[in-house]
């Protein structure tokens, strides 16, 4: 499966019908501690891998609608019958979904196996008969709780496809994802793409806020046990931890990896005829790095791949923000790209030395999921290395930096005067730029080509500043910008960074 198909099929997951499981009632509970999916993930990892079965043919021949028809009673849910403060339910495989995966619940330290169970679901009359033997099971699950409306469980987090899995904060919509790990991204000889392949539920108490997953990764290069302790509201945080276990060399790994989708804006927003000014699910990558330095960098959708690396050591944070919150952004009545949730990484521990890594992919349809950021070690992981990994991820607004954010950047062609190009890149409205812009040191440069001095002036609709420069790119094809704003000497803005193409 090419790495569009895929990200098309993790786009769509949440308009899927889930599936419920039910015990089969025949197993025996058997003790259950992390330390067993650990053990598990070790002892893949000195054995050769072997590929999954898929499910059968007439499931994966589905279409989406036919994928669509199959209907879950959420009355049937995972606890459902319960008073746990959690219900779950999980999805069918088929379609893009061509692999199945093992669920289990924990109650009390004791874990029990759930069977797959077709009578759970209703056939709506397109929804064709499908096998009923063969590799069948489920392709995720989705954790449902009690957020902001009262005696209703809400959807707040899926984990399906691969390794991939998003949440939301309250009052947002889907949309950018995360994944357990990341694999030659971007690599000439094409991405790996771990799975998870089997999931251990722990069951919430009655009144318990946060929820705890357990997952088991396989891949022909790594294996891996991670923990996953969910905590909602908000802004919805995950405690990941994990420990990967190296098959193969792992030269080109990512970790902490997120996904998301740019099609455009005001940047390139004359290659698209739409009806919208913006299209994205997130508009910049936001660094801190280890030496407090913050760093925001819009994101493009290239018309060749491209792929910048951040250097640094023990980064205290990275992610990708979306930082329009308007519906005028974006004029997209359905899409609610204004209610996509920005997603933050703060590594636990010391990572080391490294760099943040940003893989922009070209495309040209809102479906495809072209933008990969995460932490690549400098060090080779060798073939039988351990690497325990702690992290947390923030799904919800941008972390607070005590900074002045860009909150817009647009370009186009200078109309006036010698030929080449105008930026203006927008500052909120924030307490350390309130002022004469004169009180301003603008700290404007280009390793390729010589900038205006530019024009920082108050933006009357934002209360903040904005800078206008320009720039001749002369035979450059390519050319790297940096800007931030000080006031005697200090730090009143975030650094902006911005690569131009031609």
């Amino acid at each position: 499966m090419n790495r569009r198909a895929f990200v098309t099929a993790a786009l769509s997951s949440t308009l899927l019908t889930a599936l419920p499981l039910r015990a089969t009632g025949g197993e025996t509970p058997a003790p259950f501690h992390h330390d067993q999916v650990v053990a598990r993930a070790r002892e893949l990892a000195q054995q050769d891998y072997r590929p999954r079965q898929e499910v059968p043919q007439d499931w994966l021949d589905l279409s989406y609608d036919e994928y669509k028809a199959h209907r879950f009673r959420t009355k049937d849910a995972i606890w459902s019958k319960s008073d746990s403060s959690y219900n779950v339910d999980l999805f069918l495989p088929g379609l893009y979904f061509r692999h199945a995966v093992q669920v289990n619940t924990v109650q009390s330290g004791m874990t029990r196996p759930f069977g797959f169970d077709m009578s759970l679901f209703d056939r709506g009359e397109i929804a064709p008969p499908l096998s009923t033997t063969g590799p069948l099971g489920y392709s995720g699950l989705r954790l449902r709780t009690q957020l902001d409306q009262p005696n209703k469980k809400t959807e707040f987090c899926v984990f399906q496809g691969a390794s991939y899995f998003r949440a939301i904060g309250v009052g947002q919509a889907y949309g950018l994802s995360a994944r357990g790990l990341a694999l030659k991204t971007g690599d000439p000889m094409g991405e790996e793409f771990p799975d998870f392949i089997e999931f251990w539920l722990e069951a919430p108490a009655p009144n318990q806020r946060s929820m705890v997953v357990h997952a088991l990764m396989d891949s022909p290069s790594v294996t891996g046990a991670y923990r996953f302790t969910v905590t909602p509201g908000a802004t919805t945080v995950m405690d990941v931890e994990a420990q990967l276990f190296a098959r193969e060399d792992l030269d080109n790994a990512g970790l902490a990896p997120l996904t998301s989708m740019f099609l455009f804006d005001r940047t390139n927003r004359y290659r698209f005829d739409d009806f919208r000014p913006n299209v994205h699910d997130s508009d910049g990558l936001l660094i801190k790095n280890g030496n407090g330095e913050v760093l925001w960098r819009p994101l493009a959708n290239p018309t060749h791949l491209q792929i910048s690396s951040f250097m640094d050591e023990n980064p205290r944070g990275f992610g990708l923000m979306q930082r329009s919150r308007h519906l005028q952004d974006f004029e997209d009545l359905e899409a609610n790209y204004h209610r996509r949730p920005s997603l933050w990484v703060e590594p636990r521990g010391d990572w080391g030395k490294g760099s943040v890594t940003l893989v922009e992919i070209p495309a040209d349809k809102e479906i495809y999921d072209n933008i990969v950021a995460y932490w690549r070690p400098r060090d080779t992981l060798p073939a039988g290395a351990e690497l325990p990994l702690s992290y947390r991820l923030s799904w919800g607004e941008d972390p607070q930096m005590d900074l002045a954010r860009v909150v817009d950047t647009a370009a186009g062609a200078r109309i006036f005067g010698d030929p080449g190009r105008l930026m203006t890149v927008d500052f909120e409205a924030h307490p350390l730029l309130e002022g004469d812009p004169e009180e301003f040191e603008v700290h404007l440069s280009s390793p390729h080509v010589e900038t205006s001095d530019g024009v920082l002036q108050r933006n009357p609709a934002t209360g903040g500043l904005r800078l206008a420069f320009s720039f001749a790119p002369n035979a450059e094809n390519h050319v790297e910008l940096r800007l931030q704003l000080r006031r005697g000497g200090r730090s009143a803005s975030e650094v902006w960074l911005y690569r131009w193409t031609a």
